[in-house]
């Protein structure tokens, strides 16, 4: 069944998708030449439309290298403007050599351009136009599927739970199969054990077995791949990974051999180039909007008591090395000349009453923009700490360390998510190591929106 609906889909997102780039091509010519005519004559429109199926074949070609019919259930409503976007620009260079090697195409590089455009944004909202309405007919009870969950313990309930809450999957969770010794909970019932589980595929038709047995089990796999040798349904294996570990899964198939990648460094190669340009003109433009901001407040602290105007404070950042962070001095000069490193606390008699002001605003930290474009800092990541604060979370939390493979930031997923200050480790760890795992520079910009959205003071700001 999958398999049958999965080819039908690919077919369905195919013609729209050649649909609308037919339209794209006609509507590019039309552009071009009415809102810019050309000194020497409108081409022919015969001659634009004998093109069209040169450029649907292309079309098929460059949409199927990209990725765009990789269509699944379980896929999320797509994040694919980068693949439409990859898909356009693959099909406008093919475009371009065919129209260089066959001069009975007409030429147009204003055309061209507006093709791209029109292209990559007709597909985007075609293809959210098509998700829409499956995810629509899923939720009317059409295209839906029939799946059993091998482990009726926390992982088990777990993707029971995922399915029930994602209805566009159209996923029925018919029940769980597992040891007799193993009590079903909620509405979803045992329906027989690991070793009935073809019967129980056959009885119920099930088309989808998810396989997800907590890891103090993973011994039973043989014997559970055994049961379901037999079985004509697609089978997923949901692994049981730590929640505090940063991990999250990628596969590369070479030779036929399988290798399933469970953390990587998100910033290398392209990625490490596109965040550091990323911080370096957003770095700048902030600076040179913050400049009279920071004058202001350099002056004022000058004159709120002895002691330097800026702070310098070591933190460990990538790879665990240490460099120094750049702030406001909020606190008198001595301030922990008695407690020793210690955090701050709400209505800490060391800040200063400026002092007090910028840490409520966060504009004790504006100075950190020099940090990141000396490449210590980045703008979105992990917050730094301090080394003695470092060596005490890392025995208290397993997976800490893993916060320090990659550059500590201004802001980051745990801020914009409330967890500053002085509030809950594990939280706050959870959202530096999601950010970590679901790195892109799209995360990176809502990341950066939501800053400036939810405003630089928050109430365990102090």
């Amino acid at each position: 069944m999958y398999r049958r609906h999965g080819d039908k889909l690919r077919w369905v997102f195919l013609s729209g998708d050649l649909a609308m780039t037919a339209g794209a091509w006609i509507g590019a010519y039309w552009l071009r030449f009415t809102l810019w005519p050309s000194p020497a004559g409108v081409p022919d429109m015969g001659t634009v439309l004998a093109a069209v199926p040169s450029v649907l074949v292309l079309a098929a070609v460059a949409y199927h290298l990209a990725g765009l019919y990789e269509v699944h259930r379980l896929r999320q409503l797509p994040r694919e403007l980068g693949v439409v976007c990859k898909a356009a620009g693959v099909l406008f260079v093919l475009v371009i050599t065919v129209t260089f090697y066959r001069r009975d195409l007409y030429e147009s590089r204003l055309a061209l351009g507006l093709f791209l455009f029109l292209n990559a944004a007709g597909l985007t909202l075609a293809r959210r136009a098509l998700w829409q309405a499956l995810r629509r007919l899923r939720g009317l009870g059409l295209n839906y599927g029939r799946a059993v969950i091998v482990g009726a313990g926390r992982p088990g309930r777990l993707v029971a739970e995922t399915i029930r809450a994602n209805a566009w999957t159209g996923l029925e969770t018919v029940g769980f199969v597992d040891d007799a010794a193993t009590k079903a909970r909620g509405a979803v019932p045992l329906l027989g054990t690991i070793d009935q589980i073809h019967a129980v595929v056959a009885r119920h038709d099930i088309d989808h077995v998810f396989v997800a047995l907590p890891f103090s089990r993973y011994g039973e796999l043989a014997r559970v791949y055994g049961a379901l040798s037999g079985v004509l349904a697609e089978v997923q294996l949901v692994p049981d990974l730590p929640i505090l570990t940063g991990m999250k899964l990628h596969m590369l198939d070479i030779d036929n051999v399988g290798f399933l990648s469970l953390r990587r460094n998100p910033h290398c190669g392209w990625a490490r180039v596109a965040k550091r340009a990323t911080d370096l003109v957003l770095g700048t433009a902030a600076l040179v909007l913050a400049a009279p901001i920071l004058a202001l407040l350099a002056v004022a602290v000058r004159l709120s008591g002895p002691g330097p105007i800026l702070y310098r404070q070591t933190r460990t950042g990538l790879g665990g090395r240490p460099f120094a962070m750049l702030k406001f001095r909020t606190m008198r000069h001595d301030a922990e000349r008695d407690t020793g490193p210690v955090w701050a606390v709400r209505g800490d008699r060391r800040c200063t009453p400026l002092g007090q002001f910028m840490r409520r605003w966060s504009l004790d930290e504006l100075p950190q923009l020099f940090n990141v474009l000396a490449g210590d800092m980045s703008l979105v990541g992990p917050r730094p700490e301090r080394d003695v604060f470092v060596q005490q979370f890392r025995q208290q939390l397993p997976g800490y360390d893993q916060r320090h493979r990659v550059k500590t930031g201004m802001t980051g997923w745990a801020q914009v998510n409330g967890w500053r200050g002085n509030t809950s480790l594990r939280h706050r760890l959870a959202c530096d190591l999601y950010y970590i795992a679901n790195w892109s520079l799209g995360l990176d910009l809502k990341i950066l929106l939501l800053t400036l959205w939810c405003g630089l003071r928050h109430r365990n700001a102090y």
